[in-house]
């Protein structure tokens, strides 16, 4: 059987400022994770203001994949056409990741929903792609299913550019906060009212309220930019594990002590094991809210190593300060 442990780990959420995930901090322990931390070397770290819409987890993959984007314009989209095959090798143009979603509407104001919570399937991604297809079309934006239900590639010259907030900056948040106020987006605020109007007369969301799941009654615009040639597109990509991502969004601090510790147990064990076994690439990054750090093996000597048996960095320290 081929090997599957991975040898390059990135870790989004890793640290999270919310209450009660950051209370859960002084509860967690993770021996793979500090024995990783005890052998490996710091190569980098990364930390910006938390109001970056690109958050760390992104701007790190970006940095592996060899993706030299300014904030919020990180080209996830146009990256994903260009695999798909939907955008031709030399396709330079805009393209946006269309997210549909819930808006929970307060007395105060409107809340993103986290897409991943509305349970939609490829059925109804499809009904309503065809519905908006031609309000999309008519401000010049094509608009290509995605092999996840309810999430579209939209193509058009004005994605091009324009910074965009990550959905895992926004949800929880009032939409108001993190959505995009450049002049360039107006007609993109127009085209999100006329779809708001749209999906409240879809059957489709008469067919989810009687089986009791949200409405989708908008969409999230993000991942947006150009894919430019130069761009690394054949670079080994480190393995993403999600696992702390819904928790940690939710601020379940019991969940997401949990998720860390079936982390530290599964992947990071595999992690340390491959370490073990010699590995020379042996590669883990840590993503919070404001920071990512990078960790990688280099030689060591006996008294190096010897020091690192004894200086042992605390997990919940590290996390911390992410």
């Amino acid at each position: 059987m081929a090997e599957t442990s991975p040898r390059q780990l990135l870790i989004p959420f890793a640290g999270r400022g919310s209450p009660s995930c950051r209370a859960a901090l002084t509860t967690l322990r993770l021996p793979n994770l500090e024995s990783l931390l005890a052998r490996l070397t710091l190569a980098d770290t990364d930390t910006q203001d938390e109001s970056t819409r690109s958050p760390p987890h992104e701007r790190a993959l970006a940095q592996a994949l060899g993706i030299a984007s300014p904030d919020g314009c990180i080209p996830w989209a146009a990256l994903e056409a260009r695999r798909l095959g939907i955008a031709a090798p030399g396709d330079t143009e805009g393209w946006g990741l269309v997210t549909l979603c819930n808006w929970q509407v307060g007395i105060d104001d409107v809340v993103l929903g986290d897409p991943g919570a509305i349970e939609i399937d490829a059925a109804e991604s499809a009904a309503l792609l065809a519905a908006a297809r031609p309000f999309f079309e008519e401000d010049g934006i094509a608009l290509h299913p995605s092999p996840v239900p309810g999430r579209w590639l939209a193509r058009a010259g004005i994605f091009d550019g324009l910074a965009t907030a990550s959905i895992d900056r926004a949800v929880g948040y009032p939409v108001s906060q993190w959505s995009p106020l450049a002049d360039a987006a107006r007609p993109l605020r127009r085209l999100q009212n006329e779809m708001q109007m749209l999906l409240y007369t879809q059957r489709v969301n008469d067919e989810r309220a009687a089986r009791g799941v949200p409405p989708i009654n908008s969409f999230w615009l993000a991942g947006t930019g150009a894919l430019k040639k130069e761009a690394a597109e054949q670079a080994t990509a480190p393995t993403v594990d999600d696992t702390l991502r819904i928790a940690a969004l939710r601020d379940d601090g019991i969940g997401w002590a949990a998720a860390w510790q079936a982390l530290d147990a599964g992947p990071l064990a595999a992690l340390l094991a491959e370490y073990t076994r010699g590995s020379g690439d042996v590669s883990l990054t840590l993503c919070g809210d404001r920071a990512s750090q990078r960790y990688i093996v280099q030689p060591r000597g006996l008294a190096r190593w010897a020091k690192s048996l004894f200086d042992r960095k605390q997990a919940a320290t590290v996390l911390e300060a992410l």
